[in-house]
């Protein structure tokens, strides 16, 4: 397996990560032992990097990795957690919390989830309006001395907090959405973070699936949320899947499948950006690692630049209610 160093932090992770929230929320019903065979498949193959949130699940997630790496070498394994989000029983939204106080606190529950003395990368999920990054990352950074966190992370946040935050102390990665659908961070976001020796780790790569290949217009089931997701609904769909088959036919020119080609794409745009795939079942883990396999030309990147140009997506990548919340999304200033 390649490894990747993520910015110029010393943290060298490997070239693909594995999502694991769909183990546990959002995309319909789990399977447990399915999903514990995946996670050994993944660190099997040499994936290293396992992507996670307390929050996930209300913290089924990080006892899911917890009893996936009981019976591996959890030195073997960089677990990334993010924290922050409110939820209620019925796992409904209530804002972030990353004020000091709260952030030890959602740190001490991680730890004894996971069974671990100290989290990779510990992050926010998403920037709290109501609190200075400044007090956040200084909070984390007191850990860090500690030694129950090795590395900071963000998430979802723009280039004048990522400066703000790398000031008070050095940041690992950016988590953020890249793929053919997403290009946002091309704009201003991306050169940030190398101008200041930040790496990416890069989410969504499949758009949930929507640019797999394997995506229909009847898979949204009722517990999925991709149900409230604007490129999932109506003429958006019709529209973003029209695209697909832009990426099935040079799929099929390259010797690979939809799915392979938009994971290549994403770890071909630097070797600072490691692509995170959210394969809940092991016959799409093994899909995603042949995407390690893939050799992409220049004529084929120049092809699929032109078939998914910045802005080609039909709807927003999140309803505009969680938009709110995310500072990427702002306007950079001058």
């Amino acid at each position: 397996m390649e490894r990747r160093q993520l910015g110029k932090s010393g943290l060298a992770t490997s070239a693909i990560g594995l999502g694991c929230m769909g183990m546990s929320d959002f995309y319909g019903p789990t399977d447990r032992s399915e999903s514990i065979v995946t996670l050994h498949a993944a660190l099997d193959a040499g994936i290293t990097l396992l992507d996670t949130g307390d929050f996930y699940g209300m913290g089924h997630n990080e006892l899911l990795i917890r009893e996936a790496l009981s019976s591996r070498n959890r030195h073997n394994a960089q677990i990334s957690v993010k924290f922050g989000a409110l939820r209620d029983v019925a796992r409904n939204w209530h804002g972030y919390d990353s004020r000091p106080a709260a952030v030890k606190n959602f740190l001490a529950y991680s730890l004894q989830r996971l069974g671990v003395e100290a989290i990779d990368i510990y992050r926010p999920a998403r920037l709290d309006p109501n609190v200075p990054i400044e007090d956040t990352i200084g909070a984390m950074a007191e850990m860090v001395k500690a030694g129950t966190i090795k590395h900071i992370g963000l998430s979802e946040v723009g280039s004048e907090t990522i400066r703000r935050a790398h000031a008070t102390h050095p940041i690992a990665d950016l988590q953020i959405e890249y793929s053919l659908l997403s290009r946002g961070i091309e704009s201003d976001i991306l050169n940030t973070c190398r101008e200041l020796g930040i790496g990416v780790t890069a989410y969504g790569v499949l758009s949930r699936g929507l640019i797999s290949g394997h995506w229909s217009k009847d898979r949204s089931g009722a517990q999925d949320f991709r149900r409230n997701s604007p490129r999932f609904q109506g003429e958006n769909l019709d529209r973003n899947l029209a695209l697909v088959e832009s990426l099935r036919a040079i799929a099929n020119e390259v010797g690979a499948s939809p799915a392979q080609v938009a994971i290549a794409w994403v770890a071909a745009q630097g070797n600072d950006i490691v692509p995170l795939v959210g394969a809940r079942r092991r016959e799409r883990m093994t899909e995603a690692l042949g995407a390690l396999d893939v050799k992409l030309t220049g004529a084929h990147l120049t092809a699929l630049a032109k078939a998914f140009p910045p802005g080609a997506a039909s709807g927003n990548r999140y309803p505009d209610s969680q938009l709110v919340h995310m500072d990427s999304e702002k306007p950079a200033t001058a």
